[in-house]
């Protein structure tokens, strides 16, 4: 089961980093915040990112609107970061539209909550059409209430 889990290592420098963020700064502080604190953890450990990317949504060509992300990282994982308690519905449509829209495998939704990070990896399910069910997420209450 190991072996399909899609950028595994990164993710847990990604996830590692997160948490070290929250140990040193804790709750209550701006979404904003967060982000400069993760980008300084980054450049620390010398993970390559690009922060607050605009893509562009078209149609027939045309551009309807423009998504803005808040981390691609290593330009194979998108990172959203929010505060709060809970995944909402919102946040997590929000992050698979910046997975279709920047063609990327793998996302991490975080939330910085009074008792610590919480975090769900998001995976583009129509990259993997073809692959065994278990790379589709089903969004279930029990996940939104985490």
């Amino acid at each position: 089961m190991d072996d399909k889990i899609i950028y595994r290592e990164l993710s847990y420098e990604i996830v590692g980093v997160l948490f070290e963020v929250f140990d040193e700064l804790g709750y209550g502080h701006k979404e904003s915040y967060y982000e400069n604190a993760v980008a300084k953890g980054f450049d620390f450990k010398k993970i390559k990112y690009k922060r607050q990317i605009p893509y562009k949504l078209t149609f027939k060509g045309k551009e309807i609107g423009k998504y803005v992300l808040d981390f691609i990282i290593e330009d194979k994982i998108v990172l959203e970061i929010k505060r709060g308690n809970y995944f909402g519905k919102k946040n997590i449509e929000q992050v698979f539209n910046y997975l279709k829209v920047t063609n990327l495998k793998l996302a991490i939704l975080a939330n910085f909550t009074a008792n610590g990070v919480k975090f769900i990896r998001i995976v583009n399910s129509d990259k993997y059409i073809k692959q065994p069910q278990e790379y589709k997420l089903t969004i279930s209450k029990k996940l939104l209430r985490l």
